[in-house]
């Protein structure tokens, strides 16, 4: 159990601790090193320097795609194994991954003709191993325009519909993370590494600093891994030994622009390429909004921080109002936005952003470090199992230990016992009729039981144990029992933890962000005691990331 208010006692636990394997990095690649290992036997450790997904996986194109782009780039083996992993990462947790129709319009002078389309598409279904159900099929400038009406009808001559996977990319980290714990395993957000330990010269563990409490601890482990994502040079940076591999990272950018359905009616997701420059662009209806993304350019500057500018809008505003003129859209329109880092392997030939390969490396220091590089939030399952090889590899050599091959392939994740993707609408409808008698509405608990799959009766009983929540705090009881279950399942220290990784109600419910906000902080403060200063750097926190999203 990710509990918060246990944390400090954990980490003072994980200090006492020697680790068979002590991963660096809270993202959906550490959380999957931590299942896969945690499933194998090994005793884990997790530390995150920031909270659970903040750095990339909470910022991605919220996708658990193939990367049909990928196949015009000719990067058959992305394309192969990310098509296939799709699938996968839907049955083990319906919950957080749902089917979207994607609808890809070809038109006269455009990337993509009637006969590349269909070929791209078939091939893709080929590799990816797609379902009989989800295979491609043609349609005619009539059916795309019944579809979507405002689309651009200017040189349009029909379109390609296929099926991609529309996730909740921070969720599903989390639900990764929740069941690694229930396997054993100590993760800690806010916990940040700040250099190695070594037994003459090879690397025993961590030295970290607690990032809410000013705190040191040291870690011990056999094993260290870094899987920090975009702070993987700064990580392999700290160990005095000459990396074996002369490669580093190169971070590009990408941005998501989210508008309002009046504004940007939209019920069919669409794949469409841009006038400018011909690169490829989502845009995707969710929760009654259409976000749209995304770019892809060189970055250098804050990797905790990136912010979409000026110049990200206007480039995807000029791409939305070429394929869908009768909108008009301005700045004005945009409701929010977020943007996210890319942290990609170096290649000297790439001189475009987009050019940049997604595979992901492994790279070995000689002081033992093992540093995961690269990859796609899709094949974050298939990236852990090839990681921990190496580990079970490095455990073997040095500490003659035999560590038996566990595949995660059909476990699902927490709140994933549903029945999988077959018994998921079904296990949602009967659940639900248990919310009214924990002071719900069946809608409240239809939405809970949507959200958090098989852990939603847990949610529930929250629910049941308040009678003041709307008082005290101004919050209905279903928001106060999501608060309270992500304080003590998905350690929540934070406002922006809730409001911006655990509910995602930052991008697409910021009216609700507004009209709550205080009641959470307040909910927040209550149960962790915060002192005046806490209070108010938890809510400037809050308040520039609002901020960031209006930037």
């Amino acid at each position: 159990m990710l509990n918060a208010l246990t944390r400090a006692h954990q980490i003072e636990h994980m200090s006492k601790t020697e680790y068979d394997l002590l991963i660096i990095g809270g993202g959906i690649t550490g959380a999957g090193i931590a299942l896969d290992a945690t499933m194998r036997g090994l005793k884990v450790a997790l530390v995150e320097m920031q909270d659970f997904s903040e750095g990339t996986s909470s910022r991605s194109t919220k996708l658990i795609h193939g990367g049909l782009r990928y196949l015009k780039q000719l990067q058959i083996g992305v394309v192969k194994e990310t098509g296939r992993e799709r699938a996968i990462v839907y049955e083990n947790g319906p919950h957080v991954t749902t089917p979207e129709w994607m609808l890809l319009p070809f038109r006269k002078g455009g990337t993509f003709g009637e006969f590349t389309t269909n070929i791209g598409l078939k091939v893709y279904d080929s590799l990816a191993k797609v379902e009989k159900n989800e295979r491609r099929h043609m349609l005619s400038k009539k059916e795309v325009l019944e579809r979507v009406p405002n689309i651009n009808k200017k040189a349009l001559q029909g379109g390609g519909y296929y099926v991609e996977y529309k996730t909740d990319d921070s969720r599903l980290t989390i639900e990764v993370m929740k069941k690694a714990a229930q396997y054993g395993a100590d993760l800690v957000n806010y916990l940040k590494a700040d250099g190695f330990i070594y037994e003459k010269e090879t690397i025993k563990g961590l030295k970290t600093t607690d990032q809410l409490s000013g705190i040191t601890h040291n870690i011990l482990a056999k094993a260290v891994v870094n899987a920090a994502g975009p702070w993987v040079d700064e990580v392999r940076a700290y160990d005095k030994d000459e990396p074996v591999s002369k490669k580093h990272l190169v971070h590009t950018k990408g941005v998501h622009l989210v508008f309002k359905q009046e504004d940007f009616p939209l019920t069919q997701a669409v794949y469409f390429d841009t006038e400018s420059d011909g690169r490829m662009i989502f845009a995707i209806p969710r929760s009654g909004k259409t976000y749209v993304g995304t770019t892809d350019t060189f970055y250098t500057d804050d990797k905790k921080n990136p912010v979409a500018d000026a110049k990200d809008k206007a480039y995807l505003i000029e791409a939305i109002n070429f394929m869908f003129p009768s909108l008009n859209l301005t700045h004005d329109h945009i409701e929010s936005s977020w943007a996210g880092i890319r942290p990609l392997i170096q290649s000297s030939s790439s001189k475009n952003a987009s050019d940049i390969s997604r595979k992901d490396e492994i790279w070995h220091n000689n002081s033992g470090l093992i540093t995961i590089a690269g990859g796609k939030l899709t094949g974050y399952r298939h990236m852990a199992e090839e990681i921990v090889d190496e580990v079970s590899l490095y455990l073997k050599k040095n500490y003659k230990m035999h560590i038996a091959k566990v595949s995660t392939k059909n476990e699902p994740i927490s709140g994933g016992d549903v029945g999988g993707s077959i018994g998921y609408h079904n296990f949602a409808d009967n659940i639900s009729r248990k919310a009214q008698s924990y002071g719900l509405t069946l809608e409240e608990g239809h939405m809970l039981a949507l959200k958090y799959g098989s852990n939603a009766e847990t949610v529930y009983q929250y629910a049941g144990i308040t009678n003041d929540s709307e008082e005290k705090y101004g919050l209905p009881k279903a928001l106060y029992a999501e608060v309270i279950y992500s304080i003590l399942h998905e350690m929540v220290v934070k406002p922006t933890d809730f409001l911006i990784r655990r509910s995602g109600k930052l991008y697409f419910a910021i009216e609700e962000v507004m009209q709550y906000r205080q009641g959470i902080e307040k909910l927040l403060s209550d149960t962790f005691s915060w002192t005046d200063s806490q209070y108010e750097q938890y809510v400037s926190e809050l308040d520039r990331a609002i901020a960031d999203t209006k930037h």
